[in-house]
């Protein structure tokens, strides 16, 4: 496995146990990497569409994206 897949992993795991919405530098410190890594890791979770992304002024906030919820508003 790679660096950048098991950052992947960690920061899917990190979001499911964390709702609240997570920072690129509050999952690069939890993740133990840079925060270009965490980025990286953040933007291939967004292009596959399995983490939501907030926009609060000059900060994002990262969430797991609920599986089941997209699912449901696709039929």
């Amino acid at each position: 496995m790679s660096k950048i897949e098991r950052v992947i992993e960690d920061i899917k795991e990190i979001l499911r146990n964390d709702t609240r919405g997570l920072t690129i530098q509050e999952l690069s410190e939890q993740t133990n990497v840079s925060r270009i890594t965490a980025a990286m890791a953040l933007m291939k979770q967004d292009g596959a569409g399995l983490i939501n992304v907030r926009v609060i002024g000059n900060c994002k906030l990262h969430y797991i994206r609920d599986v089941n919820n997209v699912d449901k508003k696709r039929r």
